[in-house]
Parts: C-alpha cells; structure tokens; sequence
C-alpha cells in the first residue's frame, strides 16, 4: 500500500513537473503570427524599452531579399521568409536565435510567372509558423511548403492552391491539432483550406457563400486575414473576417456556426478575442450619403446563423483599410487607424478611453509584455506605453529603416524586422 501511495504521488509530481515545463516552454517561444497563441501577449517580465540601432543591440542580421513575414521561435531557431523584390526567388530563412547566425537559406519556390502586389507589399509578407520539428512557410497562392527543422529538408511542398491576390499575400498559416490551416481569397475565389499537415493532404475546403460575394466588384472580394481559434463552452471556433462576411467555422470540418454578413473590400486585421467577446474589423461599409468607412465589432460568439441582430454588442466607426490587428489586453483595446490615431477603447462599451495623434502610418501590430504596450510606426519609431486608462509614454526609440513587420517578444528580448534586416534587443 506504502509503494502504491509512494507511486501515485510520484507520478503525481513528475505530471505536475511536465505541465510546468511544457508551460515554461510556451512561455519561451514564439510559433505563430502575434504568438504561440496569436494574442501578441508576450510573457516575458523584463523586456528592454530603450534602444537605438547602436544601444541595446544584442545582435542584428542583414537579409537577403524582402519580405514583411515576422520571425517565430522555437527553441534555438528564429525562421522566417524572404523573397526577391521581382518574386521569382521565394525562401525560408533560419537564424540561431544566441547569435543571429544564418543556419538554413532554403529556396523554396520559383514561379514560372508572378503576380502584380501592391507597392507597400513584398511576396514574402505571410508569418511562418512552427512546431516541435517543423517549420511551415507560406506564399499565398505560390506556395506551401512543410520543413523539417532539424536538417531544413523539405517534407512536402504544394503550389496548387491558387487565386489572385491582386496586391500580393498576406495571410498567414496557423497550426491547429492535426492541420494547418490557410486563407485563399483573391479577386476570383475566395476560400479556406485545412491540410493534414504531415503530408499536405487537403482535409476540408470552404469556400465563402457565392450569394454574398456576387454583388461586389472584383476588387473587393480579396481579403488578407489570419484567424485564430477561440472557444466558446468548451467548443473551438475558427474566427475568419472575409471582405463580405465575418464566419465562425468549425475547425474540424470546416462547416459554418454563425456568421456577420458586412463589408464590400479587403479585410487585413485579425479579430481579437478577450471575456467571452469576439472582435472583428469587416470590410468598407458604403453609406447613402456616399461615405467609406469600416467598423470595429463587439459580439457575443456563442450563437448559431446569422447572428448581426442578435449577437452584435456594439459598433464603433473606423477609416476604412484597417492595416494592423488590434491588441486587447485586460478589457482595453489599443490601436492605431489608418489616420495615424493611436486609440484606447473600452472593450466592454466601445468607448474611447484617451487618444493620440501619431506623426506616420503602422503597419506592424502593437505586442504587449509586463504592463507595456509597444508600437512600431513603419519609419521605426517605437513608442512604449503604460497599460491602462491613462495615457502614459514610457520610452520613444527608433531604429533605421522601414518596420511592417509585427515584432516577436520572448525571453526579455525582442526580435524586429527591417526591410534590410532582424535585430535582436536586450537589455545590457
């Protein structure tokens, strides 16, 4: 009986021992576009606030090509991707993340023809994501392609799942249990794919509802969105803002559980999701009286069909073209529109908390660790704020060149990308 009592408390330890290494080991690493859990909450408790490209500089690494992908990490590994300003050379990219080395420079794709972007794109824009062993690299409509990180071979790669971004891709993978999934939706379709991801296998495709993309205009039906899964009672949804609609999909199957029909042109931000409410940035609305503008949506995600009158908390009108995802962070929302307004909304209500007029355009979405809110405008200008109701600057930094690129924040460093490189900072 002794032995028995000895055995279970044993094993009772080394199970408590494993879900603390396991949460230490997320607390470390950084796997998805804003995270390993796609909140662009960081758990790091004592990240740097002051740097210039010569102070706080624990590394920097120049990058071959372009790309606005923003580095994941796992372990010792930082990957990301880049691609030739023309788009015919496409490549995942490993850096040791100690000393900024280059360990694997993988081309991946070369089309036989390539697609117009817009100016302010690169045809290396989707964030990777990573698991234990595996790298996934994405393109859009050029390519997929599975890695395996030990050794950068390739383990399987697809370029047929296509459409036309019109202004390049955007959209990035994220892992969910036993599939990898993608946004496809260019000007002539619009759909999501979930494969297999040991083999690339589709296991389930949905496409958006014909009936509400026919009204719009070609142009208006791309769309650029990473969605992440929330769950509602103890069921996951994939949350996915299409230019037209707003849907929550099983991420099993791939079937609809409710849907916001709103929206007439490109969707970019991700929907956020924090004290059982889900919000989400649809396309441009089109008034009677002829103005654009879009909206920022609170709803209640537990629902069925279209929910627009029954779910909906409330509404709160933004420029149209919102670029980067807002953060939510303790039931305050903090962005920055397409009007260079830094904003503080109440995530109960809708209502602006304080705001302030920003010099230059973000493109890169705000990331929070230990009580701090940090910006990157996309002339490098870092502007740190104090989490709460009050409007309070912590630091102001800049580094040279452009910033497009949500940065990563673990182990009390953060990982930047330029359009001439990635710098590490930390504290010295």
């Amino acid at each position: 009986m002794y032995r028995l009592k000895f055995k279970i408390i044993l094993l009772s330890a080394m199970a408590g021992l494993w879900v603390q290494s396991a949460l230490f080991a997320q607390d470390q690493n950084w796997t998805h576009f804003r995270g390993t859990s796609l909140n662009a909450v960081s758990e790091s408790a004592n990240p740097p606030t002051q740097w210039s490209e010569t102070n706080n500089i624990r590394w920097k690494t120049d990058l071959e090509g372009k790309g606005w992908s923003s580095p994941v990490v796992l372990d010792n590994q930082i990957w990301l991707t880049t691609a030739s300003d023309d788009g015919k050379k496409m490549n995942g990219v490993c850096l040791d993340f100690n000393s900024g080395k280059v360990l694997f420079n993988i081309l991946l794709f070369t089309p036989d023809s390539v697609q117009g972007k817009h100016s302010i794109n690169t045809y290396a824009t989707p964030t990777a994501c990573i698991e234990k062993g595996f790298v996934y690299l994405h393109f859009g409509t050029f390519g997929t392609a599975c890695l395996s990180t030990s050794d950068g071979k390739i383990i399987w790669k697809r370029s047929d799942m296509n459409c036309n971004h019109v202004q390049g891709p955007g959209s990035s993978p994220i892992i969910y249990k036993n599939l990898l999934i993608l946004h496809l939706e260019g000007n002539d379709v619009q759909y999501i794919v979930a494969l297999d991801k040991t083999t690339g296998k589709t296991v389930w495709k949905a496409e958006r509802p014909a009936k509400v993309y026919e009204p719009l205009a070609p142009i208006g039906k791309k769309a650029y969105i990473t969605p992440p899964i929330v769950n509602v009672k103890g069921k996951d949804l994939l949350i996915s803002n299409g230019s037209a609609i707003c849907q929550a999909l099983d991420p099993e199957t791939g079937k609809e559980v409710w849907h916001v029909i709103q929206g007439t042109d490109s969707t970019i931000a991700m929907p956020v999701y924090e004290n059982g409410l889900v919000y989400f940035i649809p396309g441009f609305v089109n008034s009677p009286e002829g103005e654009k503008y879009t909206e920022l949506i609170a709803v209640n995600p537990d629902g069925a069909g279209d929910i627009a009158k029954s779910n909906v908390v409330w509404k709160r009108k933004l420029p149209v073209l919102q670029l980067l995802t807002p953060l939510l962070k303790n039931g305050l929302i903090y962005m920055v529109d397409t009007q260079n307004n830094l904003l503080c909304l109440d995530a109960k209500t809708g209502d602006v908390v304080y705001t302030k007029k920003m010099k230059n355009k973000h493109y890169a979405s705000p990331v929070y660790a230990s009580g701090l809110v940090y910006f990157i405008s996309g002339k490098g200008e870092a502007t740190i704020l104090k989490e709460g109701r009050n409007l309070e600057i912590v630091a102001e930094n800049k580094l040279p060149g452009e910033v497009f690129a949500t940065p990563a924040i673990l182990r009390n460093q953060i990982l930047i990308r330029t359009d001439k490189g990635l710098y590490c900072i930390q504290k010295k």
